[in-house]
């Protein structure tokens, strides 16, 4: 392809200032040198692009189709130029996040209300479809953060922590396992628990308390929703192991009650994932702040 954006460029500023001494100085070249481009392109398209002796110089059909077409694609290139230099401040990009907890919905909303106020230039959205292949999606550039409990070591992906939390079982507030000051793996085993559809392995209440004792729950039922299993659990369908910042607001309500599992506690820590290479980008800064301060 012979024709150029400087080629483009050039013809806008002739036909702009009327003339050659005026269009090179603009452009900042010497006038033989805009002159020998502008021979160039009639060369090589058989076709002059200006009316010769001419004052201010007048452009001929060809010229004119050129100009049209310099008109058309010099401002989106000039756009995503500022664009380029805008993603290389850290002004503007894109946001997407992966998500391994269904319960991580109750803090983020509020946390991505604020940072789309301080940063409504970056493109935030939430990808549900990656959500259990979140590392992979991320390392691909799927997606660009990953909220996980389960940090992997990784020469490409950067793991900051958030904040700690604990999973406690939630039960009716005259459930008779709220008589106990901890829940015991046996305790469960006359239970219907319900939990998020995911894969039992991703599941702390099997993989680390259930499991590591033999022991089964009576029944186990699913939701996709928070607020739907506190709703089942509060009307008593069954009792529910969830991280501590989805409850407080339950508890408070007086129909439910909560209490830890095992001696110690099952207690984790929520990471953001980002890739390494970006991870001093500072819109992504921003919003790990906004998380931990959450």
């Amino acid at each position: 392809m012979f024709l150029e954006i400087r080629h483009l460029r050039s013809l806008l500023t002739i036909r702009e200032t009327g003339n050659l001494a005026r269009a090179a100085e603009r452009l900042h070249v010497t006038q033989s040198a805009l002159s020998h481009q502008i021979k160039s392109l009639e060369q090589y398209f058989e076709a002059p692009l200006f009316l010769r002796n001419s004052k201010p110089l007048r452009l001929t059909p060809a010229g004119e189709k050129l100009i049209e077409l310099a008109r058309q694609v010099l401002p989106l290139v000039e756009g995503a130029e500022n664009d380029l230099r805008r993603v290389a401040r850290g002004e503007l990009g894109r946001l997407h996040i992966a998500i391994e907890c269904h319960a991580c919905f109750e803090w983020l909303a509020p946390v991505l209300n604020r940072y789309r106020r301080q940063w409504p230039q970056i493109e935030v959205d939430i990808r549900v479809g990656v959500s259990f292949e979140a590392l992979p999606a991320l390392q691909k550039g799927e997606v660009d953060l990953v909220i996980s409990s389960d940090p992997v070591k990784s020469t490409d992906l950067q793991f900051s922590e958030l904040f700690d939390y604990e999973a406690l079982l939630v039960m009716p507030a005259d459930h008779p396992l709220v008589r106990k000051k901890r829940i015991q793996p046996t305790d469960l085993a006359e239970e219907t628990l319900i939990t998020y559809p995911v894969k039992r392995q991703r599941l702390d209440v099997f993989s680390r308390f259930l499991q590591p004792a033999g022991v089964e729950p009576a029944a186990v039922r699913q939701s996709e929703l928070t607020s739907v299993i506190l709703l089942l659990v509060a009307s008593g369908r069954g009792v529910a192991a969830l991280p501590d910042w989805v409850l407080r607001e339950a508890e408070q309500a007086g129909t439910l009650a909560t209490r830890p599992l095992g001696p110690r506690g099952m207690k984790g820590t929520l990471y953001a994932a980002v890739r390494r290479a970006e991870f001093d980008t500072a819109y992504l800064q921003d919003f790990i702040g906004l998380a931990r301060r959450r």
